[in-house]
This record gives structure tokens, sequence and C-alpha cells, in this order.
């Protein structure tokens, strides 16, 4: 668990760990340079529970903070944890049996209850329902390139993963939905529990709110680095979405062959030197790229490319 200025909902989130039904877990809390009272708070509740080990460090950010309590880890399984977030009491012992049950996976997560106002925060409550929807191992690889398929803090992983597959890398963009990227694409198989097992809570003053390391054009740049690796390099590869803002976060991508599009202004024009057509006028052998961030017409588009027997990763990712 990083912790920085996190004085407010710290107690509350180690009390969610110490009400956990297994018990044999060790809590390393990486106190990352605060200026409040979170490191006098954690020192206390470690005096009072051996389980509970303290580490103050310089403030370096938290990919610095995340992975050295990975190497400070000893345990068969690592669990992630936020310190402005609450666990429910099972949500261990559930996430070690599914592993164990499960050896084809690497990583589990769980659905996940939203902590905030689901009225003023309506696309982060609409974030949380599509997270939720996500469980199926396949599921997450098909929907990587729409947004990070679990909540960070959700997650247990097999303790070896980031010796084999490499932990949190620092840079301009997300460390969390970078390092799923990575692992998937290296094969690692992903699954979540169907049950709310935390409540994944949204203070204003939250890191991904702030820092433009979680913004949007930081989420498209990493994306479209991963799908450079994946896309088919013997089959046209089509972005569905000429609009500017859709061109635009994939301008990372260099192979298009063109775009699709329902604006009959733009059909059998060009745009920016790539033809437009009608996804009627799509070739048999296109590869497809959903770029239209409206989850009700992403919802269309997949119906719509299902209807003519395309497959998701086979022929088509989802990506906004």
């Amino acid at each position: 668990m990083p912790v920085y200025n996190a004085a407010a909902s710290l107690v509350a989130a180690i009390a969610s760990i110490q009400s956990q039904t297994f018990t044999e877990w060790e809590l390393w809390l990486i106190d990352d340079g605060s200026t409040d009272d979170s490191s006098d708070l954690a020192n206390d509740l470690a005096g009072e529970d051996s389980r509970i080990r303290v580490v103050q460090r310089p403030h370096e950010g938290i990919v610095s903070a995340l992975n050295h309590g990975l190497q400070l880890s000893q345990g068969d399984y690592t669990a992630r944890m936020d310190a402005d977030d609450v666990c429910y009491p099972t949500r261990f012992q559930k996430q070690i049996d599914y592993l164990k049950q499960n050896p084809d996976l690497g990583v589990v997560s769980c659905q996940v209850e939203f902590g905030g106002d689901s009225h003023k925060q309506k696309g982060y409550a609409a974030h949380v329902d599509w997270i939720n929807s996500t469980l199926r191992p396949e599921e997450h690889y098909a929907n990587r390139f729409v947004d990070a398929p679990v909540a960070h803090p959700s997650v247990m992983w097999r303790r070896e993963l980031p010796e084999k597959f490499g932990s949190y890398r620092e840079g301009h963009f997300p460390e969390d939905f970078e390092l799923w990227l990575r692992w998937m694409e290296q094969g690692l198989r992903f699954a979540k529990i169907a049950e709310p097992l935390m409540i994944w809570n949204d203070f204003p003053e939250r890191l991904s709110r702030k820092d433009d390391r979680y913004g949007i054009d930081a989420f498209y740049e990493i994306k479209c680095q991963y799908l450079k690796q994946t896309l088919p390099k013997d089959r046209p590869v089509w972005l569905w979405g000429a609009g500017r803002i859709s061109r635009k976060r994939f301008r990372g991508l260099k192979s298009l062959a063109g775009y699709v599009d329902v604006d009959s202004r733009k059909i059998g024009q060009k745009v920016e030197g790539l033809p437009v057509r009608s996804y009627h006028e799509l070739p048999a052998n296109a590869f497809v790229l959903s770029g239209v961030a409206n989850r009700g017409v992403r919802n269309e588009i997949e119906a719509y490319l299902r209807s003519t027997g395309r497959q998701p990763v086979r022929d088509y990712y989802l990506c906004a």
C-alpha cells in the first residue's frame, strides 16, 4: 500500500485489511514522504499489529513506492491496495482460492463498489459499471484497449510475476494500465470474481484526477504503443471514426488503410490522405479498430461487426 498524505482515510483502509478472514498476511505501508499525519498513524497501528510494516521514504512518486513494496513482499500472493479504499472481509480469501483453483491465471481482480457520487461523477460511475461487466480472461484481453479492465487496488497476483514479466515502469502514462497491457501482451491471463469485494473511492484529491499521467491523452498514447505491437501485418487496418478527436487520439498508428464513418459528407472523401468509407464498404479482409468513444455507439459498432461474422481480437478491437 503506497501512502502519501492519506491521513483522512488511512485508518479505515488498514482496518479493512485487519478485518480479513484470511489472517496470514503482511501489510507493507510505503510512506512516500507524507507531510501530514499519515506516518504517525501508520507507525501507531504497526506498533499494535506486528503484521503491519512501515517504510518511510523521501517523496519519489507512486511507481517508486510500488516497486519498493514489491521487493519487500514475502507472500505467495501479492495484493494491491490503496490508502483511500476499503476491502470487504472476504476479499483476500476469495482471491487466493480463485488463484489456487485456476492455475492458468496470473492475476485475479474483483468487482468493486463505486465509492462516490454516481450523479455528480457519472463518467466514473459508468467506468465502474464497465469494469464490473468484464469478468472472463477472454473479455479482459479483448477489451484491454478500451481502458484498464481492472481497478488497480483490487488485484491480486502470483508473487513471481514482476520478476518474470517486469514490474511498474516510470513514464508519462498510467502505471497500472501500462503494466496490464504489457503483461497481457506476454500471455498473462486476467480474471475477475463476480462479486464486489471492495469499495473503490473516488475522492477529489485522488492522484488520477490531478496528475496528467492519467489524462486522456496519456491513455491513448500508451494504447497506441501496444496496439502497434499486436496489429496484423498482412491485413489492412481501418479505424472506425474519422472525426477530428478520433484521428488525433490514434495518430500514433502509422499503418492505417483508411477510416470508417457514418457522416455522408466524409464518405467517399479523403481525410489526411486516407479514404473514408461507409461501414457497408469495409473490405472483407479489413481489421477494424473501433475508435468512437461514446459507449452506446461502441456497443452498436460491435453488434454490427459481430453480425458480419467478425470476432474480437481476430478481426477487430474496441479501442475507446
